[in-house]
């Protein structure tokens, strides 16, 4: 039987200035065999992130019961359903069919002084990528990626990653932790925690009614503007605890639809052209009655719509705003697109799971994505709770880079003690449901609330086809 430690547990909760006194109140248990086997901390870092999500939700149910946070609904943290769910896109079935995997350009690719990788599931990213390399889309994949391998094997990794970023694309250079420490932007990440939650305005002390159901976030309208993977993540996981969310996209960017499988339960999906009046006034309708708003762009990419935290703030005092990006909104790749793999490159981490021939490795989760998604949501949850007692307007800031720099922080703090025993087997933590689409595998939520429902009610539909309206 494995000791398992709950450091991680009270670092994160601590980040999220949370009573320190609440975490001994978080039941663990599960397979010991559930590990998410790595060099870093991943186990520990998975469950400290849902374990924060399901104390902020229950303190909020609390709160809204008309009692004090000593009175916690009882939060459980089960290490299976915590290693099912950080690896959910890889047990999604539509009809028995598996999700879409990694494009055949989303790799690492071998160059003249080193590694690169490249992210290209998404068309236009694909385009810009194959631009900058000054390659035609032509061929089959495998002719295409040869093409791409004998191009990027003549140059240098940094020359490449600058390349493509001019282009519009994504590549970014395999890094050492050593040289992702003296880059500027890994500097600059490191001067930064791992999260910040600060009251950015003034706003009237939220009154809510009691949470029905056991439901925290019953009653609330989050206005859902991010796309994968983190910021669905958390959305999705303040959908099941009750909230009304509303993810809006631009219709020129489709969401790839496996994807909003995993990621959509709980939630609506519109389009609107904020570029149109029609539907900029529908937005601004839609924003004027929310109570939450999470955006996953890269930073400034909203500001010419007024989305920014200053003008939410100024125009929509007591608003929850929730902000993540991939390399935080500072520094010289403060505007910067990224992905999780992307920033499991730059930042030393491919280099640390590297395989005994030396090639990158991957964490065996999207973890930067997952875990940074159940802190969002338990900052959300945070910040209602503030907002009930002493009022103002929220903001929380993210960025996967900041929680890549905790986890590899983490690798020198406390581990599980122990061995793993037994087996894992992810099938006692998978659901299956009926909906628009069909029948559908998926992992069961890992936020686990006394009296919140186990699931969500809502599973996903197509994507962009709900209307652009709460309820």
């Amino acid at each position: 039987m494995i000791k398992r430690s709950t450091s991680a547990v009270t670092r994160a909760w601590a980040a999220l200035g949370g009573d320190p006194a609440l975490v001994a109140t978080v039941a663990h248990g599960g397979p010991d065999a559930a590990t998410l086997p790595s060099s870093l901390p991943v186990r520990e870092f998975a469950r400290a992130t849902v374990a924060v999500c399901g104390l902020a939700a229950a303190e909020l149910t609390a709160v809204r019961q008309g009692g004090d946070r000593g009175g916690l609904p009882q939060v459980t943290v089960d290490d299976g359903a915590v290693a099912t769910a950080f690896t959910s896109e890889r047990h999604i079935r539509l009809d028995g069919r598996a999700g879409g995997t990694f494009a055949p350009l989303s790799r690492f690719w071998r160059t003249a002084d080193g590694w690169v990788r490249t992210h290209a599931n998404y068309p236009h990213h694909r385009a810009r990528l194959l631009a900058a390399l000054e390659i035609d889309d032509t061929g089959d994949d495998e002719a295409l990626a040869t093409r791409v391998a004998d191009v990027l094997a003549e140059r240098r990794a940094g020359d490449v990653e600058e390349t493509v970023y001019a282009a519009g694309g994504l590549a970014i250079a395999v890094r050492t932790p050593g040289e992702w420490a003296t880059h500027p932007q890994g500097a600059v990440v490191a001067r930064h925690p791992l999260l910040s939650l600060d009251r950015v305005g003034e706003g009237p002390v939220r009154t809510m009614p009691d949470a029905r159901e056991g439901l925290p976030a019953h009653g609330l309208r989050v206005l859902d503007l991010t796309r994968v993977l983190a910021g669905p993540v958390a959305t999705r996981t303040l959908a099941l605890l009750g909230a009304d969310v509303l993810r809006i996209d631009p219709p020129h960017l489709p969401e790839d639809q496996d994807t909003l499988n995993d990621t959509g339960f709980g939630k609506k999906t519109a389009t609107l052209d904020l570029t149109r009046t029609t539907d900029r006034t529908a937005f601004e309708d839609l924003l004027t009655t929310a109570d939450v708003v999470v955006t996953g762009y890269r930073p400034g990419a909203l500001d010419r719509h007024g989305l920014s935290a200053e003008d939410l703030a100024e125009r929509h005092p007591g608003l929850v705003i929730g902000q993540l990006s991939a390399w935080g909104a500072y520094g010289p790749w403060g505007g910067r697109r990224g992905f999780d793999s992307l920033v499991q490159a730059a930042t030393g981490i491919a280099v640390m799971e590297a395989g005994p021939d030396g090639r990158p490795g991957a964490l065996p989760a999207q973890a930067l994505d997952h875990g940074t998604g159940y802190l969002l949501a338990a900052a959300v949850l945070r910040a209602l709770t503030e907002q009930h007692t002493n009022g103002g307007t929220r903001l929380a800031r993210f960025a996967l880079a900041q929680t890549a720099a905790w986890l590899t922080g983490e690798s020198t703090r406390d581990r599980d003690e122990g061995e793993p025993e037994g087996t894992y087997e992810p099938e006692a933590w998978l659901r299956e449901t009926d909906g628009p689409l069909g029948r559908l595998r998926y992992a069961a939520p890992p936020v686990t609330v006394e009296g919140a429902p186990a699931d969500w009610r809502r599973p996903p539909g197509v994507w962009g086809t709900d209307p652009a309206q709460w309820g």
